[in-house]
């Protein structure tokens, strides 16, 4: 379900700086969706 915002560059920084840290060391492989849902309303 879309967040109905839209989404501002902070958005992105924060999802970056995430992968970026240590609290991201157990994921490996994985996708992540900084799009606010809107992948999901093309389905």
């Amino acid at each position: 379900m879309p967040i109905g915002r839209i989404g501002q560059p902070s958005d992105i920084g924060k999802a970056a700086v995430f992968l970026a840290s240590d609290d991201s060391s157990f994921i490996l492989g994985a996708e992540i969706l900084a799009d606010g849902g809107m992948t999901y309303l093309s389905k």
